[in-house]
């Protein structure tokens, strides 16, 4: 016996209010834009922009980060950013990370900074529990190599997608390499990775619309929404930009598309069995069927997540809160955004049955 939360024959009417599910989609989005641009740029952790990461936990329990943040800049430190990691009876901890120079090096940054914090508070009061050093040149690399990875995943699902919906393998195939030796030689030209891979993105969108993948371009731009969003809500809430973010990322990327691709088969299915039906009609019904598996799978989802943000430490929490918002934008979007936008790019009307001819026979 299936567990349901929902009852089969409910009849939700999704499609019918997709429009202020786009204009809430919409303003996340501008939202999300808006603050990256307010903060001018996102909050790149130690991993992307380089750096001299100190994890310390203080005895003294009223430390502060403006307290910090005045000790670090007056000994002549590029205070990046100073997270509180937890407070508890043997004192408060933090995480402090730190702007490189040209003339940093690794034994310099770790002597200076072990001594200002013994100057200030005393030797036996401070505990270096962590310390990292990336420079600016791996920080860079492997900011590229994130994008890269974000972008590929996006072109691998389009393929995917194509090739078990639409049944177009060698299309998607074709314009994958096409699109690979565009990006290419733009990049010898020396474009910045971030330009390149959003206009590459943009040329995938046009050319999914032009060569009528509509399953693959409803997902596609559902993951945008998602990875938007999920950032945005990051820049919000000025909270770093390190690796691990990435890895969520892809992650939700995974898990956006899995809701997504439940809720394409049963339209797939239902339409094949129906295609004289409303198209209209036929998303809005699959999306209502897969429902109750939906809300079961991403609740029992998150609720994992939860127990990892109370109950995994200060290093998971990041990951955990990504993953979490990711997670919630993702069923949002499978519900009204990946599935709505099929309407949008291909809409199928019922075919007019023909008229009823009344043939009258004479009598003998």
């Amino acid at each position: 016996m299936s567990l349901e939360i929902i009852k089969p024959d409910v009849n939700i009417n999704f499609i019918g209010n997709r429009r202020y599910a786009f204009l809430v989609s919409g303003a996340l989005i501008l939202i999300s834009l808006l603050s990256i641009i307010f903060h001018k740029g996102l909050n790149l952790g130690v991993d992307f922009s380089g750096g001299f990461l100190v994890q310390a936990r203080f005895s003294d329990a009223s430390v502060s980060q403006d307290k910090l943040n005045d000790i670090f800049t007056q000994g002549g430190f590029l205070v990046s950013s100073i997270q509180d990691f937890g407070k508890s009876e043997s004192g408060i901890e933090y995480l402090i990370n730190l702007r490189l120079t040209e003339e940093d090096t690794t034994q310099t940054i770790t002597a200076g900074v072990i001594s200002l914090l013994d100057q200030n508070f005393g030797a036996g009061n401070v505990e270096i529990r962590r310390q990292e050093l990336v420079g600016p040149k791996v920080g860079e690399d492997l900011k590229q190599k994130a994008l890269y990875a974000v972008y590929y995943a996006i072109l691998i699902i389009i393929i995917y997608i194509s090739g078990r919906f639409e049944q177009k393998w060698g299309a998607p195939f074709i314009f994958a390499a096409v699109l690979l030796g565009i990006v290419n030689l733009v990049s010898l030209f020396h474009v910045g990775v971030g330009y390149l891979i959003i206009t590459a993105l943009i040329v995938t969108i046009a050319a999914c619309y032009y060569l009528r993948f509509s399953y693959a371009l409803g997902g596609i731009l559902a993951l945008i929404h998602d990875i938007i969003i999920t950032t945005g809500i990051f820049s919000l809430l000025n909270k770093e930009i390190t690796l691990s973010f990435v890895a969520a990322i892809l992650t939700i990327i995974g898990y956006s598309l899995n809701d997504s691709i439940i809720v394409f088969d049963r339209i797939r299915e239902n339409y094949s069995r129906n295609r004289k039906g409303d198209y209209a009609l036929i998303i809005n019904r699959s999306i209502n069927e897969t429902l109750s598996r939906t809300i079961l799978t991403s609740g029992t989802t998150i609720l994992a997540l939860l127990s990892l943000f109370f109950l995994g430490g200060p290093v998971n929490r990041d990951f955990a809160l990504a993953l979490t918002i990711g997670i919630i934008v993702g069923t949002f979007s499978s519900i009204f955004i990946a599935a709505p936008l099929l309407l949008l790019w291909e809409r199928k009307e019922p075919k007019e049955t023909p008229p009823i001819v009344e043939i009258k026979l004479k009598k003998a």
